[in-house]
């Protein structure tokens, strides 16, 4: 039997201050393993060795799981009991420390999924696989940032920006990010999607000071912060 496998891409050189949760997509259902050459994993590990170079030295460790399997596979959802393991081996190793979850595609979906962990504070889900069904009362008392290219026709911007909606009945602390020319792959701005990733783990946190881009996005009324454009290079200029 395959089993979930967890890649610590940073170790902060003094206490720990955070732990982000590094979560790639996959597909409805797929009992196939799961790899980490595969596309979705490689896809993630970006992010996760930016966030190594611009926080470890402040804190944050870095940790990517791998699922068992590639697949959603409902009704077991393999990926959420998969997150819940991991985030037990984080309680083990850092007990105490705040969880952020970055996910992509499924990863946002599982995200969401296992928000409910006392330890999470905050969401980060791009391109995110998102439903009617899910729940989002769990979601109160966290921050959450959306980001979903409008070009994408894998997960749709219209199922994400209806999923926020309804977070921001429960929560104030959320923000959506439309991406121009950027379809689900993630790959047409990825500098863009780097530091915005970058900037809300590590202002969440408290690791570098909030961002103003984000802080102004999560200030806007309703329903403005739903729909914020994301510039190209309004945050790497």
């Amino acid at each position: 039997m395959p089993r979930p496998r967890i890649q610590v891409i940073a170790t902060p050189p003094g206490r720990t201050r955070a732990v982000c949760l590094v979560l790639h997509g996959g597909q409805e259902q797929s009992r196939q393993p799961a790899h980490r050459l595969r596309g979705p994993y490689l896809r993630m590990l970006q992010f996760s060795l930016d966030l190594r170079r611009h926080g470890r030295r402040g804190g944050l460790a870095v940790w990517q799981l791998c699922y068992r399997y590639r697949g959603w596979n409902r009704p077991d959802l393999d990926p959420v009991t998969d997150t819940r393991w991991a985030l037990e081996r984080i309680r083990d190793r850092h007990p105490g420390v705040p969880v952020v979850l970055l996910g992509h595609s499924m990863g946002g979906r599982t995200a969401f999924r296992v928000a409910d962990d006392p330890a999470v504070t905050a969401v980060a889900a791009l391109a995110p696989w998102t439903t009617g069904r899910d729940r989002v009362a769990h979601l109160a008392g966290r921050e959450v940032l959306i980001a979903h290219g409008e070009l994408d026709t894998v997960t749709t911007p219209a199922d994400s920006l209806a999923y926020a909606r309804r977070v921001a009945e429960v929560t104030d602390g959320i923000c959506r990010f439309e991406v121009a020319d950027e379809n689900h792959s993630l790959l047409r701005r990825p500098a863009d999607w780097s530091s915005l990733v970058r900037r809300f783990v590590l202002g969440t946190t408290g690791i570098t000071e909030p961002d103003p881009v984000i802080s102004e996005a999560m200030a806007s009324p309703l329903p403005d912060r739903l729909a914020v454009p994301l510039r190209r290079g309004v945050l790497t200029g």
